[in-house]
């Protein structure tokens, strides 16, 4: 599979699936296959084991190794798996080669977790995780609002397998610029807000957009993205509008229920637990009949 091909992957719903749990706190093999199987079947193209969605914080090394393997099996020639990998730089790498030697075609780096973080040194991060998996795609997960785009436009310039990047910083003036200053065409741009910030990131340059809302409703996520390639913006406004309850719910108070909500109207159609664990929470009593009214409302 060409670079080339994976770029265009990154182009769409990059979908980031739950991590289901069994009663007794186990991942839920058997669901989440039947999730990620539903996701394809749904038309999902390109898959995010141990994304945030996924809670990949909240994993264990080896239950993250048994994502990406189950993810990959899943996915076979339906999708292409794009594994999220970081913590410090060992283990990032160590993640990084096992996704390759699993079959995934590329790695999503997570922001990394230290609470110093130069630019020079976030360079040197990217760089060391490209350079051990020279045949994967790397896409960097920015949330750092200090990053200059010069950094990035470095990175790309040392590592030609740095093909995209998940961009998540909640300002669209800033996006465009620091797009801009990386090389609007060097990158595949994704919005990695998901779908509330897709038609705004869209119209600074991004192609793609991630999305843990796609777990409950692939048709609705597929909606927007036709709409936004379409350049449309009225009608993807109208699914925007649709979703925004849902997104609210999950943004609310710092995204503590961002993954809470997604398992709580997979819950609510019967597909999961609605189990997740510490830091999270499960949504309470008082909020859980709204999330599966609306869930209820989107098409399956």
């Amino acid at each position: 599979m060409s670079f080339e091909t994976l770029r265009t992957a990154l182009a769409d719903v990059v979908a980031i699936p739950v991590t289901p749990f069994t009663a007794d706190g186990a991942v839920d093999t058997g669901a989440h296959r039947a999730l990620l199987r539903r996701l394809l079947d749904g038309g999902v193209r390109t898959l995010t084991p141990n994304g945030n969605t996924g809670e990949f914080y909240a994993l264990t090394p080896d239950e993250r190794r048994l994502v990406t393997e189950t993810t990959v099996e899943e996915a076979g020639d339906r999708a292409v798996v794009l594994v999220g990998v970081g913590h410090d730089l060992p283990t990032a790498v160590e993640a990084a080669r096992h996704a390759r030697d699993s079959g995934a075609r590329m790695v999503m780096v997570h922001q990394p977790v230290h609470p110093y973080v130069s630019e020079a040194g976030w360079v040197d991060y990217h760089r060391a995780i490209a350079e051990a998996v020279p045949e994967l795609g790397v896409v960097p997960y920015i949330r750092n609002a200090l990053l200059g785009g010069a950094r990035l436009a470095e990175l790309g310039d040392a590592c030609p397998n740095v093909v995209g990047v998940k961009y998540a910083v909640a300002d669209a003036a800033r996006f465009a610029g620091f797009a801009r200053d990386a090389g609007l065409d060097r990158f595949v741009w994704v919005a990695g807000l998901a779908e509330p910030y897709a038609p705004s990131y869209f119209a600074g340059g991004a192609t793609g957009f991630t999305s843990g809302l796609v777990n409950v409703s692939p048709a609705v996520s597929l909606e927007m993205l036709d709409a936004l390639r379409a350049g449309d913006y009225p009608a993807a406004m109208k699914v925007w509008e649709r979703i925004r309850r849902f997104e609210e719910m999950r943004a609310a108070n710092g995204s503590a229920d961002n993954v809470t909500v997604v398992k709580e109207a997979l819950a609510s159609l019967g597909l999961c637990r609605r189990d997740i664990r510490p830091p999270s929470r499960e949504l309470p009593r008082s909020a859980r009949a709204e999330v599966a009214a609306i869930a209820a409302g989107w098409p399956v």
